[in-house]
């Protein structure tokens, strides 16, 4: 397992993160204690060291499972946890942003993590009711307390984390270090605005659902259930033909299918780190070893192809080529920006 940063700090985090929405059996499906302990230890004996979890994860059982299981080892791990989802019915102030909600969870939280402290906060999803200001300054007197250490969004739309940030900086708080969004071969919507904005704040990007579900994993077609068929959902014409470029690529090179889907999105622009999470030690090993996974040029091209999503105004009309030199000019194909880490042109940047 290698490293990465997580976003503008210091903090070490591996380059796939451990969700753990699957510990516990309170929802009607997940693993007990005894399968997660298997699945925490084939994480970290592969190096794994960033764990996360929510508050709602099987009404508040996966906190307490990863509570015992980190017992005696809880500082070699970055916990991760979030709040703002409803924990009690008939409660209007047990859901939210809001700062009660906030300080309720803080509270409870590391209660059942059995930690004094929660390494990342995550606030779990968007509360239109509350205000951004509140929010920032409310997650910022934590980090003041040393309660959290460092604060993430998750669930956002990307101008509101973009003012979030900003007005952060200004008044000297605590800004987030790390967005969470849904993004995979089979959901790239997040490229329209969420990652750019991201990039542009330099947050590390946890990638949930980066298999979409076992969509990617080939499993519906050999027959064997999961949670879609619960719900019912079945496959576009569309996503079909994503799924048969990635079994295709993934037999060609003797990987699994998981492991393609996840070493596509690890070679994506920008600090991506999946969490992969698992109800078997197996399925969770092989997940894993899409980190020794290359992808040459061709397969790339093909996934990215396959795959792609319209961008989108105001996007798709700024890369037409008559607009493009409307707007930077005749010598455009000759601008090269070397001031970022990674040399861009004009249409790197749009």
């Amino acid at each position: 397992m290698r490293y990465t940063l997580f976003g503008r700090t210091g903090l070490r985090v591996s380059e796939l993160a451990l969700g753990t929405m699957t510990f516990g059996e309170e929802s009607g499906w997940g693993a007990d204690q005894e399968t997660g302990a298997r699945i925490l230890d084939t994480y970290a004996d592969a190096g794994g060291n960033f764990v996360d979890t929510a508050n709602i994860y099987a009404s508040g059982a996966s906190e307490r499972i990863l509570g015992e299981l980190l017992a005696g080892r809880r500082d070699r791990f970055v916990l991760a946890s979030k709040y703002t989802c409803g924990t009690r019915d008939g409660d209007p102030n047990a859901a939210g942003n809001h700062r009660k909600n906030l300080v309720r969870s803080v509270e409870d939280s590391p209660t059942r993590l059995r930690t004094d402290r929660l390494d990342v906060l995550w606030v779990h999803a968007r509360d239109n009711f509350t205000p951004v200001a509140e929010v920032m300054r409310a997650l910022d007197d934590l980090v003041r307390t040393g309660k959290v250490l460092y604060v993430g969004v998750s669930d956002w739309p990307a101008w509101e984390i973009a003012q979030a940030d900003t007005l952060a900086e200004l008044r000297g708080w605590t800004c987030f270090a790390g967005s969470q969004v849904r993004y995979s071969l089979l959901d790239r919507t997040p490229e329209r605005e969420l990652l750019p904005q991201a990039r542009a704040f330099d947050h590390a990007v946890c990638a949930w659902a980066p298999l979409a579900a076992g969509r990617l994993t080939g499993k519906y077609r050999r027959g064997q259930r999961g949670r879609l068929d619960v719900l019912g959902e079945r496959p576009s014409a569309w996503e079909e033909e994503v799924v048969d470029a990635v079994l295709e690529i993934a037999e060609s090179g003797g990987w699994s299918p998981a492991q393609v889907a996840l070493a596509w999105l690890l070679g994506r622009p920008g600090n991506i780190v999946p969490i992969v999470s698992a109800t078997r030690p197996e399925q969770l090993a092989d997940n894993l070893a899409g980190t020794g996974v290359r992808l040459d040029a061709d397969a790339r091209a093909r996934l990215d192809e396959v795959s792609a999503v319209p961008l989108g105004f105001p996007h798709d009309f700024l890369r037409e080529t008559h607009v493009t030199r409307n707007v930077y000019g005749d010598r455009w194909p000759d601008i090269e920006d070397r001031r970022s880490t990674h040399r861009r042109t004009v249409h790197d940047v749009l």
